[in-house]
């Protein structure tokens, strides 16, 4: 049609000579195109959330603020993103999702033909296809996940500390790494780190603009040597989790899951996303949780025995449910448990009576008993967590692991198409 044509959004640093040039080519009609410039960063989020058409983002690849996460949120508004950049920095675009990389000195053809290339004209009145195709899929990685959560109190840091070096100590999986994902991270306090960084604000924003080598990865964790696994810290403060962009997240967690045989995420027992709450800065705030519970191949849930640590867990077992995470994938543990047989079989009648119904009528998993040993001291001194915590809850992790294999990845929600009238109808129509 004669009104179809190229709608493109431009970030650029000050005084940038060709984003002038672009704009005066949109302008002569030199190229086919509406050339809309932004000044900033959220004032181009804002025009990619108003819902209109765009062909494509032009961007500015020496501006710190063009990164995975704004390239990601371009290409899902279905605007496909063409990075100016000279290679200096040598971030490596085409895998964080450009479609192109053209040169400070681009000429008008180059730009043209990037355009019929990889964007779509947009018409007058045109709204972007539901089937149409972003590209670009991360494949998911090979390493296996297990997460461990619980209400606060309950010891879940350092079952997660002696799952680590039971599954490090085994072996089978390879490396082991145990990230520290919680809110309230403990980890560094627990390990006596002095220095508190890296961690995983540093590996987050190592992921912003490209992603890092084996050796900067491994350069972000800590050894373990005496528990025979990796340590990644956490969050200096709670509050820094407005720092992690979740694009950006989502990449380190699958750099993560590449190196490391098996990940061990000490979580907070907090997965309340926007669809529960209905706010989305809660889902931002339970990131790392959420992310680590959905992906995880076994989930460790941390109580307590007696009446008040029963209810705390089968609250956290229902919140799992709440997110999809399935009944045989998540496995009780009760920390500090009796000996006596009698208590521990009515520990788990309790838990079998209670935490069926909390998890959508799901099969639930036998709990696992840790009996109380001298781990405070183990702590403080750094040494091997004693026997038999770790072979417990590595043998746990293995027969789980073993009856329903590798957990898959949840899958994206796909929007769906809504049948005319199915919505229902005004006042006057309901009374007729």
């Amino acid at each position: 049609m004669a009104d179809d044509r190229f709608v493109v959004l431009g970030l650029a640093r000050p005084r940038a000579e060709w984003f002038r040039s672009v704009a005066q080519w949109a302008t002569s009609a030199a190229i086919p195109a509406e050339f809309l410039k932004c000044v900033s960063v959220e004032e181009l989020r804002a025009r990619l959330a108003a819902g209109r058409a765009y062909s494509a983002a032009l961007l500015d690849g020496s501006l710190s603020t063009v990164d995975r996460d704004l390239v990601e949120t371009a290409r899902e508004a279905g605007c496909v993103v063409l990075i100016v950049d000279d290679g200096r920095v040598g971030r490596d675009w085409a895998a964080l999702g450009a479609a192109a990389v053209l040169p400070p000195s681009v000429s008008r053809e180059a730009l043209l033909d990037a355009l019929a290339t990889h964007a779509t004209m947009v018409g007058r009145a045109t709204a972007a296809s539901l089937d149409e195709g972003l590209g670009f899929e991360v494949p998911l990685a090979f390493g296996t996940v297990a997460a461990v959560c619980g209400p606060g109190g309950t010891g879940a840091s350092t079952v997660a500390v002696a799952l680590a070096q039971g599954l490090g100590t085994a072996g089978t999986h390879g490396d082991v790494l145990l990230a520290d994902f919680a809110l309230n991270a403990e980890q560094a306090m627990l390990h006596d780190v002095r220095d508190v960084v890296p961690g995983v604000q540093e590996l987050v924003e190592a992921h912003r603009s490209r992603r890092p080598t084996e050796e900067e990865l491994l350069s972000l964790t800590f050894h373990v040597l005496e528990r025979r696994y990796h340590l990644l810290l956490g969050l200096r403060r709670a509050r820094y989790w407005s720092t992690l962009r979740p694009r950006s997240f989502e990449a380190a967690f699958d750099s993560l899951r590449r190196r490391f045989g098996v990940v061990v995420c000490d979580v907070t027992a907090d997965v309340e996303g926007e669809d529960e709450g209905g706010s989305t800065d809660v889902e931002e705030r339970n990131l790392l949780a959420r992310t680590a519970v959905r992906s995880a191949d076994v989930v460790f849930a941390v109580g307590l025995p007696g009446a008040k640590g029963v209810h705390a867990l089968v609250r956290v077992l229902a919140d799992l449910a709440g997110v999809g995470v399935p009944a045989g994938r998540v496995v009780p543990v009760l920390n500090q448990a009796p000996r006596q047989p009698s208590a521990r079989a009515e520990l788990t009648a309790a838990l079998s009576d209670l935490a069926g119904p909390a998890m959508g009528g799901g099969r639930t998993v036998a709990p696992v008993f840790l009996p109380a040993r001298r781990v405070e001291e183990a702590m403080r001194d750094v040494v091997s967590i004693p026997a038999p915590l770790p072979a417990v809850l590595a043998g746990a992790f293995e027969a789980t692991l073993t009856r329903l294999g590798p957990a898959l990845a949840p899958a994206a929600e796909e929007p769906e198409l809504v049948t005319p009238g199915s919505l229902g109808g005004g006042y006057d129509e309901e009374r007729a």
